[in-house]
């Protein structure tokens, strides 16, 4: 086994509470396990492309690895495990979901890997993983570690930087005077320290990609009059009722908006240059449009959502239907080159996310396409510049707080 030099280089400045930042594809957990490696006593010889040599410490630490579901389900983890183990071990692996975490509390000993790091807030997760990291040796892996200060508190809490959120919030925010319904922060203080703790515990990837991205806008049309119609009116007209909030007024205005039968058009357009695509959409109407075009073009398709969990079909012609949630992470694909987007997903992470599926340090591609359906209507113009702007799309802003 070999790594790239960008992976030895972020292996040689990695320490316990780091957290391991690299783009999607760049082998963050080939990396991070080749730390876990050298930590109990492994061989960097066998990691710069020498013979196998087992870890060898008196007591090898347990491996428990915190990831996402889908992760853990296929197994993507085992696969990255097989060149460090040797039949004589004896320590004890754990793969496991974010949503499991407060079964491994009481752990004491042992290495974690918290995978897709979702430490992000105050709620149960990031309570059950202070308590892990109190006892145990630990590295964070993320493609996108913080938008802002607020989302380094728990890992900075953990590093014990601060003994608890009040210390940091005393020293570095400073709230809006103004009245609002709940706390606002104005701005932060005493950056430069947030600055030197943060360049301590991250270690980057210096990764240069083998293949070129292309994104590609696609202008599609849309229903204009209905549209207005429903912002000025504040009506459902699917459901033939008001419309109570900023959530449902967005909803209705990205049906329209997302139903057009233009989006359709321009895929099987698309298709008939590539003959293997996925399809990344948000909502089960789209899906039903897009199985309704697969079946009546003769398509092969196959799903992965919250109703299905299919393969990439064996063939030569295809079409992969993924749902932003469901599988926007914890897979990948080398069998081609394109992604479709038939509608924006809010989140810059999970449209950053489903990028990296096709992107790969082994993709046999020098160039990715990446083609974005996107309507000139204020939803979407909206949502496209809360991604190009790395930030999580408001509908309450959008639909000036209702």
């Amino acid at each position: 086994m070999k790594l790239y030099d960008y992976q030895l280089d972020a292996i040689h400045k990695m320490k316990n509470g780091c957290i391991l930042c690299g783009g999607v594809g760049s082998g963050k957990s080939l990396t991070a396990l080749s730390y876990y490696y050298l930590e109990q006593g492994g061989s960097e010889s066998y990691i710069t492309g020498g013979a196998f040599k087992p870890m060898v410490n008196d007591r090898v630490q347990d491996l428990y690895i915190i990831t996402t579901a889908r992760k853990r389900d296929t197994k993507e983890w085992e696969g990255e495990l097989i060149p460090f183990l040797s039949p004589h071990d004896k320590f004890k692996v754990v793969i496991d979901s974010w949503n499991n975490i407060g079964k491994y509390t009481d752990v004491t000993g042992a290495f974690f890997i918290f995978d897709e790091q979702r430490v992000v807030g105050s709620g149960a997760w990031v309570k059950s993983f202070l308590k892990i990291a109190r006892g145990n040796n630990w590295i964070l892996l993320s493609a996108t570690p913080g938008d802002c200060w607020q989302d380094y508190i728990p890992v900075f809490l953990a590093n014990g930087f601060y003994r608890n959120i009040t210390e940091f919030k005393r020293e570095h925010i400073v709230y809006s005077r103004f009245c609002t319904k709940f706390p606002k922060i104005d701005r932060y203080i005493n950056i430069g320290r947030l600055i030197r703790l943060r360049n301590s515990i991250l270690v980057e990837m210096d990764y240069n990609r083998t293949a070129t991205r292309h994104e590609i806008t696609i202008d599609v049309p849309y229903d204009v009059t209905s549209y207005k119609y429903v912002m000025k009116n504040r009506w459902d007209i699917y459901n033939d009722e008001p419309i109570v909030d900023a959530a449902g007024l967005c909803r209705v205005l990205r049906k329209i908006v997302n139903t057009d039968d233009s989006r359709v058009v321009h895929i099987l357009s698309l298709i008939e240059k590539q003959p293997k695509v996925i399809i990344f959409y948000n909502y089960d109407y789209e899906l039903e449009i897009l199985i309704n075009m697969a079946e009546s073009n003769a398509l092969t398709y196959a799903q992965w959502n919250g109703h299905k969990h299919q393969e990439i079909p064996d063939s030569d012609h295809w079409v992969y239907l993924v749902q932003y949630t469901a599988g926007a992470e914890g897979w990948n694909c080398i069998q081609t080159d394109t992604i479709i987007f038939y509608s924006q997903n809010y989140s810059y992470k999970i449209m950053e996310q489903a990028m990296g599926r096709i992107d790969r340090l082994n993709t046999p591609y020098t160039d990715l396409y990446y083609y974005h359906l996107k309507s000139k209507s204020s939803i979407d113009l909206a949502i496209n510049k809360a991604l190009i702007t790395k930030k999580k799309f408001n509908e309450g802003k959008f639909a000036n707080c209702f």
